[in-house]
């Protein structure tokens, strides 16, 4: 028998370890996604007008390297810690994009289109070195690279994008939230009803997602006068962490979202959008 290429039997003893470093894409998984972009749209702009906001964004690039730290860290997908990142990711991704807002005075209609531009050029790179945008593929260091760098840029571009409906032009967070469910509502139905791209229906539904979690929590904590409940964002953002820390835990416990052996191999075919 000839001896394996050495390639090859490096990626047969990845798959088969089955090294995973995400989860598998179930209702668990959007809900989580959903309450940590609400989340960190309501914690970062708590700290930021609560503390010194210069503190703040230390404080929050601190969590942030922490967390990706222990994320690459770890061999396998381990709930605790990949949704820690993705709560840092949320919270410091959200005060990217406000403080190119407020302290460069980029306008939201500028900054939008820029993070986007910067989004698309990771897609790019990602699949001309990786040659797949699957997320059931991230077994490697460098496409967990391509995978965080990936997640930062959607939510820095979503939550620049739910800022500008909501106040550049002035539809409200209520309504920017509605405007947001519907384009989330777009890929499911392509993916299920028309056999869309399952690649492109996740990534486009989990862009959206930040938007549409940022608008509702800035509905619930903005006050009435900028056209919210004026719940206040301090209460909004205890309120999410208690539920995030609920279903964090569960999935840790039943293991639910975590994939099983076929799922890791590089098969486009097997990724599913819920």
């Amino acid at each position: 028998m000839e001896p394996m290429n050495e390639q090859a039997a490096n990626n047969k003893d990845l798959v088969n370890r089955g090294l995973s470093k995400v989860p598998r894409i179930t209702v668990y998984f959007w809900i989580v996604k959903l309450l940590t972009t609400a989340m960190g749209e309501s914690t970062s702009d708590y700290l930021v007008y609560h503390i010194n906001p210069y503190l703040a964004v230390g404080l929050g690039a601190l969590g942030f390297v922490v967390a990706l730290v222990l994320q690459f860290s770890v061999r396998k997908y381990i709930a605790w810690v990949y949704w820690f990142l993705v709560v840092m990711v949320a919270i410091f991704g959200t005060m990217v994009a406000d403080v190119t807002h407020i302290v460069l005075g980029v306008p939201y209609y500028v900054s939008t289109p820029v993070f986007a531009i910067f989004l698309a050029a990771v897609f790019s790179t990602w699949y001309r070195v990786e040659r797949t945008l699957s997320i059931h593929s991230i077994f490697t260091p460098r496409r967990e690279v391509f995978y965080w760098l990936a997640v930062l840029a959607t939510f820095a571009m979503g939550t620049a994008a739910g800022d500008m409906t909501a106040t550049t032009f002035h539809l409200g967070y209520f309504a920017s939230a509605m405007v947001f469910a519907v384009l989330f509502l777009v890929p499911a139905a392509g993916y299920f009803i028309f056999n869309r791209n399952e690649i492109f229906s996740f990534w486009f539904a989990y862009v959206i997602t930040r938007p549409l979690g940022a608008s509702f929590a800035d509905w619930f904590g903005k006050p009435k006068g900028s056209s919210g409940l004026g719940y206040g964002d301090g209460i909004v953002a205890t309120i999410l962490t208690v539920f995030i820390i609920f279903f964090v835990a569960y999935l840790a416990v039943s293991r639910k979202d975590v994939q099983r052996e076929p799922e890791t191999r590089i098969s486009e075919s097997q990724f599913t959008l819920f």
